[in-house]
């Protein structure tokens, strides 16, 4: 099962995904992952997740800080 925070940070990684209009696929390729990749990790059956070499890349695909993924307080 995924944690709150963990889930944070994927409906974060959605937002902007949605936002920079790529399809779950789209983004799994541009991370040089298989194209299913981020479709497992947005599910909630499934228990794959973004690690922080992942955010780092996000951040330069999406062109902002890493820290945008991040929760301001613990959660």
């Amino acid at each position: 099962m995924k944690t709150d925070f963990e889930w944070y940070i994927i409906e974060r990684v959605k937002e902007k995904r949605i936002e920079h209009d790529l399809t779950q696929t789209q983004l799994s390729i541009e991370l040089g992952l298989a194209s299913g990749w981020v479709g497992k990790v947005e599910s909630r059956k499934i228990k794959d997740k973004y690690n922080l070499n992942h955010l780092n890349q996000l951040a330069k695909i999406f062109k902002c800080n890493p820290q945008e993924f991040l929760p301001k307080k613990p959660l």
